[in-house]
């Protein structure tokens, strides 16, 4: 009886890691065989090894995306985060209608990119979205928007986690709080920034949705990211060797990111 316990849990996550194995890693593993082919409308056998990463990388408009979305993750990463912590500090003072205010803040994450880009074009109008040297700029405010909210709610639970008797003790030594708050209180918060920075990294790599409302990468390819170069060349021009080349290279931050998250916490748990 005591061993069939034992094996109840690992056949109820059966169905799970055979999706993992097949629907995820099955897939990785395609797109890769499929970038090192010369497959066009449909795949082919014939294997050309890296030509498509030479050809993807020699690419004028993969590059400018490239380059956007530095731009932009930097920008939406560091203006979420910060603006995030900004508004769990403000919820954090025991403000009143606190679950009113954190329910307006959080309200934008639950809307779809496709919404939010739709709703900041008609804010902004095309003297913003529709100009080359802002278009960038207009999808960062949009995004930055719908994402603060979450950014918020994480921080949020960071500090209350903090102990009553740190800000008791600071407050007897004389400290100010925003010394507090970047000696003591950030550190603290280590984990759940690590936690927010993966989030909002997965969110810049997949930006599409918001692109595709808002500016449909331009004017020409001002706003060009890479999920939407991957896109357009799986659906528009018919060459899915060379999408599937720019997918395998947007799989690589996403595993920087992962394994030594992952690493990190195998090791805590070993420990």
């Amino acid at each position: 009886m005591a061993r069939a316990n034992r094996i109840v849990p690992y056949a109820a996550l059966t169905p799970m890691a055979a999706t993992v194995l097949v629907a995820y890693l099955g897939s990785i593993v395609w797109t890769v065989y499929i970038s090192m082919t010369a497959s066009r409308t449909f795949p082919s056998k014939v294997l050309v090894g890296l030509a498509q990463y030479t050809r993807l990388f020699d690419n004028e408009r993969w590059m400018e995306s490239v380059q956007n979305i530095g731009i932009y993750g930097l920008l939406y990463i560091v203006v979420s985060m910060v603006l995030g912590f900004l508004l769990a500090v403000f919820i954090d003072q025991n403000v009143k209608g606190e679950g009113v205010l954190r329910t307006v803040f959080l309200y934008p994450y639950a809307m779809s990119f496709i919404a939010t880009g739709l709703v900041w074009q008609w804010i902004l109008g095309p003297d913003y979205v529709g100009e080359a040297d802002y278009a960038l700029y207009a999808i960062v405010l949009a995004t930055v928007w719908q994402s603060a909210g979450l950014v918020m709610v994480l921080m949020l639970a960071g500090l209350r986690g903090v102990d009553a008797e740190i800000w008791k003790a600071a407050r007897l030594d004389g400290i100010p709080t925003w010394r507090v708050y970047v000696s003591i209180v950030l550190p603290m918060l280590g984990p759940t920034i690590a936690t927010v920075f993966v989030l909002l990294s997965i969110a810049v790599v997949k930006l599409y949705d918001a692109v595709v409302a808002m500016t449909q990468g331009g004017p020409g390819t001002a706003s060009e990211v890479p999920a939407k170069f991957v896109m357009d060349h799986l659906f528009g021009r018919a060459n899915i060797a060379l999408a599937s080349a720019a997918a395998v290279m947007l799989l690589m931050p996403v595993l920087a990111l992962l394994v030594p998250l992952f690493y990190a916490r195998w090791r805590k748990g070993a420990a």
